[in-house]
Formats: structure tokens, C-alpha cells, sequence
């Protein structure tokens, strides 16, 4: 969850006046205030998906009086521009606490009424320049290259002046073969990264986090019924779809050196995916040439699972919106009869204050993961 007061927290629960801000900025700024074009939100949403390769996007309509884009240089032309957007609650006081939602790129402004009708923008997060910024050629990074560097003169190329943020000192990690890329830069670095039992985004301050994925056993927002409860509407549905109990990684070997190799298994008795259990063996596999040793090929194996692993049971709910949530994020659903931790794998922030917050679920069960 994003950093915010408990009196925010508190607040979010009852009566109070929310607030939403978007400005045009220029490429590369960050932290959760930058300077920019102020623009008038008339409607919009900003779409979290912890699954998706983009995490973040946005679907905004702003006022559109003099702002149609007409030259390259103008403000919402989508040729390099952000949109940086922020919500927040401003208390009896006067004084506001934001909660950023993050940098979008600007992709296609559109416009229903010419000259001076709404503008509707639709934009990304900065994964997506990565996704698109492919080689034009082959490269190797030789052996003795550092993790760290590797990342960063990719990531760097794209967006020069981007801050990366690692959770301890998996960067500084010695490569012990030769790496080499063909084409696509994103599918290179997500696999390193998964590789290294990682999971990589670009945060609300514009940051690019490396980091081994958080604990979702302890709640840290409840979603209720009743007073002081912010839950609107509740749906669920039972799917086998998307769930494996068991994750097999292999790397490549070469010549006479064994491949790395782990299995790691949903090994609680208690779990509905109990890999010895009735819902029966459903292994998901990972290969790749970044898994150097087997206790390399396990912590990524570890890491996979401990994403995947859990009730085949999801949940879709609206809620008083809440924006400093976030995906996997755990939360505490309680409703008539039946309380249960869920970890969010998509929410829906709304940028005015006549909607819903939406979020899409997976129940948590206890993780105890083993080997074959």
C-alpha cells in the first residue's frame, strides 16, 4: 500500500471531500508532486493490473478549450509528454494529503466535438516505452558484468534519467556467463528479473522498484459491510483458470555443466491446492538462461508460485475508493457471515467523486512451499 497517514485511513471510511489533480509533464521528472500543466479533470480512472506487463493505465477526459494538440510541441501530443495524476482527501482543516497514482504516457488524445469539446487521453505507464524501445541489433553483455549495470543501461537508454530502486544487492550480483539479447529489450529484462525471484514496476513516484514480492498475509486495509465500512457491492466466482500448485525452473547448461533445476510444490496439507491433494498436480514451467545454480532456479521457482499459489476462489467488489491501495496488496473482506484475506490483482482508482473504486481478488491461503 502506498504511504499514507491513519488519519487518512480513517477518513476514507466515512463523509469527506476527495480531490483529484492530473498535469501534463515534461518526460522523466519524478516524486509525487512535479511540476506540470494543470488540466481539468472532467471524468476518468486509473486502471491497476498486477498481472499485466504495463501495471498502470489511464483513461482520462479533461476540458479541452485551447488544448487540442496542433503542433509537436504542444501539450497533449502524444510525443513523449506524461501525465502525472494524483488523489487525495482534504480534511475540515483545508489541508489536503494526496496519494500519487503515478506517470502516464500520453498515447492518443481524442476529441468528439471540434474545436473546444472534452479531450479524452488514454495513456500508459513507463513500462510501456520499454515494451516498445526494441533493438535494432543483437548484444552481448560479457561475462563479469554486473546485474545492476546490465538493467540499468537498458532501462537507461529508454528513459535516461530513470531511478531505480532494488531491495538488496541482487544488482550487484556477478554474471558468470555471457548474456546476449536479439530484439526484444522487455522480454530480455522481465526474465532477468524473474529469474533473480523479482517482481519489477514503475511506482507512484515514477520509480522503477526491483523487488522480491511482498508478503500478503497480513491485511493492511479491511474492506466491510456496516458502519464505518466502505464495501458497495460484492460478486465472486470459483475458477481453476490461472492457478498452478507447482512451479518447475530449469536454466541452461553448457556443454557438461548440468542445467540449474528446482521444483517447488504448494506443500500445505490445508491448501485447496495441496499439491498431493485432490486438486491434483498443476505445475507451471520457467526456463531461462539467468538460472545459474539450483538455489537460483528455487528462489525463482519460490517467487513464481508464492504469486500464483492460493484458492481458486476470486472476488470482485466496489468499494469507497481507497487510492492508496495497490496491487498485491492484502485485504480483509468482511461481509454477512464470512470474513477472508484476499490479495488484489486489479483495482480501478476513479478520478471523480461520483464513482466506485473496483478491485478484482484471489484468496490468500497459508503459504508453506516445498521441493521434490
Amino acid at each position: 500500500m502506498r504511504p499514507v497517514s491513519e488519519e487518512f485511513l480513517r477518513t476514507v471510511r466515512s463523509s469527506h471531500r476527495m480531490v483529484a489533480e492530473a498535469r501534463v509533464v515534461a518526460p522523466g521528472q519524478t516524486g509525487v508532486a512535479p511540476d506540470g500543466l494543470l488540466l481539468q479533470i472532467e471524468s476518468g480512472d486509473v486502471q491497476l493490473d498486477g498481472t499485466a506487463d504495463v501495471r498502470s493505465t489511464i483513461d482520462l477526459t479533461v476540458a479541452g478549450r485551447g488544448l487540442w494538440p496542433t503542433r509537436p510541441s504542444s501539450p497533449l501530443a502524444p510525443y513523449g509528454n506524461e501525465i502525472h495524476v494524483r488523489r487525495g482527501v482534504q480534511y475540515r482543516s483545508g489541508r489536503t494529503e494526496w496519494v500519487s497514482l503515478g506517470y502516464f504516457r500520453i498515447d492518443s488524445p481524442s476529441q468528439a466535438e471540434v474545436p473546444d469539446g472534452q479531450i479524452q487521453i488514454a495513456g500508459q505507464d513507463r513500462m510501456a516505452g520499454i515494451k516498445d524501445a526494441q533493438l535494432t541489433a543483437a548484444r552481448q553483455y560479457p561475462t563479469g558484468s554486473t546485474l545492476g549495470a546490465v538493467v540499468e543501461h537498458l532501462v537507461r537508454e529508454v528513459h535516461p534519467a530513470a531511478v531505480i530502486e532494488w531491495d538488496d544487492d541482487t544488482p550487484a550480483t556477478v554474471l558468470r556467463r555471457s548474456l546476449m539479447i536479439e530484439q526484444d529489450r522487455y522480454e530480455f529484462l522481465a526474465e532477468l528479473v524473474q529469474a533473480h525471484g523479482k517482481v519489477w514496476w514503475w511506482d507512484h513516484r515514477g520509480h522503477l522498484v526491483i523487488k522480491s514480492p511482498p508478503p500478503t498475509t497480513v491485511p493492511v486495509f479491511e474492506v466491510s459491510h456496516g458502519a464505518g465500512g466502505v464495501l458497495v457491492s460484492l460478486a465472486r466466482e470459483l475458477s481453476r483458470d490461472g492457478v498452478h500448485n507447482g512451479v518447475v525452473a530449469v536454466g541452461e547448461g553448457a556443454d557438461t555443466v548440468v542445467p540449474a533445476r528446482a521444483v517447488v510444490i504448494d506443500n500445505n496439507p490445508s491448501s485447496p491446492t495441496y499439491w498431493f491433494g485432490p486438486f491434483g498436480q498443476v505445475p507451471q514451467f520457467f526456463s531461462s538462461p539467468f538460472l545459474i545454480d539450483n538455489g537460483q532456479a528455487r528462489a525463482a521457482a519460490a517467487s513464481i508460485l508464492a504469486r500464483s499459489i492460493g484458492l481458486p476462489y476470486s472476488v470482485d467488489f466496489g468499494l469507497v475508493p481507497n487510492p492508496a491501495l495497490e496491487p498485491w496488496d492484502p485485504v480483509r473482506i468482511t461481509y454477512p457471515g464470512r470474513s477472508e484475506t484476499h490479495v488484489i490483482e486489479r483495482l480501478t482508482v476513479p478520478l471523480v467523486a461520483t464513482a466506485e473504486m473496483t478491485a478484482t481478488t484471489r484468496e490468500q491461503t497459508l503459504i508453506n512451499l516445498g521441493g521434490l
